[in-house]
């Protein structure tokens, strides 16, 4: 199903650019947008997880750098079957994390300073399970390659609105279209890949921590800090808001159709209900698991 839309964006990609082409500039800018359609395509197939993670200032660590939060990546991709993905630091206060890469051999997983250090070590399992989670179902290449096409559709809009209407002054009508357009493009590839996948990384996630009360108790702590820590990064890009846990613009605060994110409640609300199925009880913390993530003395960064 991932592959299938991945394939109708890039398909969608192609269409919309050929439609700014000939509003720009007749067959001549048709053919410049198709080739600016197959260039995007290729960047955002092969190099969309390295652009959100620049986007978002996100520094690699490795076991020397960051023993406690690398290690803890590692335990928990060998209980999802995975191979250890690479584990990055994004600077900011904002409590948060995402996964990206075109299949899991070729994965990353992002936490931001705010999340380290406000989580437990229980609460920041259940995190990077959850985006373990989005690896294991390989989504993370339909979500990095949305990013990618988001930004490309709102900028191609803005370039049709100016370069256009230079070149195009008998057609305006079609200009002003696509400032409109592009921007809604840009929210439809995200909400079309935003509601579900959240609801069943959260259960998948859980199963590979161990405990739904984890991830239940970190995602009301990061609903909390989003509404008073901002991203500045994501507010720059917020094309990438829905490769988060939380939506770093706004929470998650409204369940409507017109969301990157389901509620933060619903979530919770459904995690509980997991907990109980599996037979742990609210405020029961500790679960069996086959590798106990015991704390080292040292703290998550060494």
């Amino acid at each position: 199903m991932n592959h299938i839309r991945t394939f109708m964006m890039m398909a969608a990609l192609v269409a919309v650019c050929g439609l700014a082409g000939i509003a720009m500039g007749g067959f001549e800018g048709l053919i410049l947008a198709l080739l600016f359609a197959v260039v995007t395509n290729a960047v955002a197939f092969w190099k969309s997880d390295s652009l959100a993670l620049k986007a978002h200032g996100a520094q690699e660590v490795t076991v020397q750098t960051a023993p406690e939060l690398v290690e803890l990546v590692h335990v928990l991709a060998e209980r999802a079957g995975l191979p250890p993905p690479r584990v990055f630091v994004a600077p900011s206060p904002q409590p948060n994390a995402f996964a990206t890469g075109r299949n899991p051999e070729k994965s990353a997983v992002a936490v931001t300073t705010g999340l380290v250090e406000l989580l437990s070590k229980e609460e920041l399992a259940g995190v990077i399970a959850h985006e373990l989670a989005h690896i294991k179902s390989r989504d993370t290449l339909t979500m990095t390659i949305a990013a990618t096409f988001a930004g490309a559709i709102s900028s191609l809009a803005n370039f049709t609105l100016f370069f256009g209407q230079s070149r195009n002054r008998g057609n305006p009508l079609m200009n002003i279209l696509f400032l409109f357009l592009g921007p809604l493009a840009a929210a439809i590839i995200q909400m079309a890949i935003s509601r579900s996948r959240e609801y069943e990384a959260d259960r998948v996630g859980s199963e590979i921590a161990g405990n739904p009360l984890w991830l239940a108790s970190a995602l009301e702590k990061i609903q909390l800090a989003t509404q008073r820590i901002p991203n500045e990064r994501a507010r720059w890009r917020p094309a990438t808001a829905h490769l988060f846990i939380i939506n770093p613009l706004s929470g998650g605060r409204m369940d409507g159709l017109f969301t990157t994110h389901p509620r933060t409640e619903n979530r919770v609300a459904a995690l509980i209900a997991l907990a109980e199925k599996m037979g742990i009880r609210i405020g029961q913390m500790q679960s069996p698991v086959q590798k106990p993530l015991q704390p080292r003395t040292t703290g998550p960064w060494g």
